[in-house]
């Protein structure tokens, strides 16, 4: 690592997002295995840049076996994907962003020049909230049971306690997310929606993630062959990923340290940043991630939504990165930031750094 103030290294290869696809996220999809949520995923990023299995030189994915409920279970999505002919794969046990952050180096690497990354979650055959705590500390935590909502609860008193956010700031975050979503035919929840009841106090029901299933997929080439697969690439222009210690107690909530270090070596901070696609599940976390990542009222938070409209959990974070990279493809954006995170209370942290090159 250069010392503070160096600059920072330019990465050894050109590589972009070429092509983005997600499904439209449901509550429930009892109709369909993973495999059949993410096959029409796959079909639509090659079909988008007009690639075949076969022209793939790097496959990773990311996913769950606690939500799977089985082993290995990664492994039926390869039915999916097409691994016959035998084809360069791997996998990662935590959301999608950290595939396509594996994915990434491949290609750095020259190992590849083109890669396809994918993400898939169904949270609704079991109880999400008790599932996810099984990554907490199996010794001091985990037999207590705190489940993912108490967690976030308990980070959003602590901010309220700093003086950094109040409930009707929190409620104001779920307003402009959820009205936000109205433009995004893929989210679970749109326009407006009432913010409920207490949950766990001082988070109610609209402060929180809805669970639902979905799949998320993209493609990345280097160079020129991502100006041959996308007419504006979004270029990956620094990623880095950190994580907080895995003791909540040892941490202070109100702060993501790993968030702001992951996006200083990513280098978020060198060039004005117009969008910003935060992996902010809770509203609470968005007030964490906003002073960390030092985001100031010229940056768009979530313009799809974000969370707050469609969590599929293990594609949530990918799906920041798709939808930054997207709007870079259509020229909404010129420089923006993608973050995504696992864990309790913000404890891993990834962020990128996605540009479009100068229009005429």
């Amino acid at each position: 690592m250069p010392p503070p103030g160096a600059a920072r290294p330019r990465p050894a290869r050109d590589v972009a997002i070429v092509a983005f696809a997600q499904t439209a996220h449901r509550r429930r999809t009892d109709d369909l295995s993973e495999v059949e949520m993410l096959m029409p995923v796959l079909h639509r990023v090659l079909a988008d840049t007009g690639l075949r299995t076969s022209d793939i030189g790097f496959t990773c994915s990311g996913s769950s076996d606690y939500l799977a409920g089985r082993a290995f279970s990664f492994t039926m999505a390869l039915d999916g994907v097409g691994a016959w002919p035998p084809i360069a794969e791997s996998h990662v046990e935590t959301d999608a962003a950290w595939a396509l952050y594996e994915a990434w180096v491949k290609i750095l690497t020259g190992e590849a020049d083109t890669a396809l990354v994918y993400g898939y979650g169904k949270s609704s055959p079991g109880e999400l909230r008790d599932v996810l705590t099984r990554q907490l500390d199996p010794y001091y935590l985990a037999p207590l049971w705190p489940d993912s909502v108490a967690l976030a609860a308990l980070q959003a008193q602590a901010l309220i306690d700093a003086g950094d956010t109040d409930e009707r700031a929190l409620a104001e975050v779920a307003v402009r997310s959820r009205r936000d979503a109205a433009a995004n035919p893929y989210a679970q929840l749109r326009g407006d929606v009432p913010h409920g009841d207490p949950l766990v106090h001082p988070l109610r029901v609209g402060d929180c993630p809805p669970v639902g299933d979905g799949a998320a997929a993209v493609i990345l080439a280097a160079g020129s062959r991502a100006r041959e697969l996308c007419a504006r690439p979004a270029w990956i222009r620094g990623m880095d990923h950190r994580i907080e210690a895995h003791g909540l107690g040892v941490r202070d909530l109100t702060d993501a340290p790993s968030a702001r270090l992951a996006a200083e070596r990513a280098g978020a901070y060198e060039h004005p940043l117009d969008t910003a696609e935060l992996h902010a599940p809770f509203t609470s976390q968005e007030v964490v991630l906003r002073k960390a990542l030092r985001l100031g009222d010229g940056v768009r938070i979530n313009p799809s939504g974000g969370p707050l409209a469609a969590n599929p959990v293990m594609a949530a974070g990918l799906i920041r990165l798709g939808e930054a990279a997207a709007r870079i493809h259509r020229g909404d954006s010129d420089r923006a930031l993608a973050h995504a995170t696992s864990g309790p209370c913000l404890q891993q942290n990834l962020v990128a750094v996605l540009e479009g090159e100068t229009r005429a």
